[in-house]
């Protein structure tokens, strides 16, 4: 039985990408990002399916180390649309944030992440094409993020623990 990928052509490129985006509608992420991968393996530089594997790749965020930052990072700095790499490249630490939260992270510890965030959306917002409020959308949402925590939760100071003198064993 053979057993190697078969390329797609290039005039299957658009309707693969349609099916990446309706696969991750339908929360099946690892089907897109399949398809993404084929898309690229007919056209490397091609936008839609390297907007598509990113996004598909922070679908399947756990919030655990084993999660793929670095490739969803790599696939949003290879877009070519300065708006769109600062946009998902916002949505690239937004979710690691969420993701991470959602497995039991404290606060203080994603500050950083959820500030990076923000500022791609601002430098996002400052170039948006007309009638763009997208940036403007993924601001308030780490904004509401943000509140739904206390400020104290957020700049939480590393504790001290007294774990006695070091020479009594």
């Amino acid at each position: 039985m053979e057993l190697e990928l078969k390329s797609i052509s290039m005039t299957g490129v658009v309707e693969a990408n349609a099916k990446a985006e309706h696969y991750r509608l339908l929360n099946q992420p690892k089907e897109a990002e399949s398809i993404c991968l084929d898309v690229l393996a007919a056209d490397p530089e091609n936008q839609t399916a390297l907007r598509n594997l990113g996004l598909a790749i922070t679908d399947q965020f756990t919030g655990h180390p084993s999660d793929r930052y670095g490739e969803v990072e790599a696939a949003f700095n290879r877009l070519t649309n300065k708006y769109e790499r600062l946009y998902y490249t916002g949505i690239l630490h937004e979710r690691r944030a969420k993701a991470q939260l959602a497995a039991g992270r404290p606060p203080h510890t994603l500050l950083v992440t959820l500030e990076e965030a923000l500022r791609c959306f601002k430098e996002a917002e400052a170039i948006r094409p007309p009638a763009n409020d997208d940036s403007i959308l993924r601001w308030n949402s780490c904004i509401r993020l943000l509140k739904e925590h206390s400020d104290a939760e957020w700049h939480k100071d590393t504790e001290v623990v007294d774990v006695g003198d070091s020479h009594s064993f």
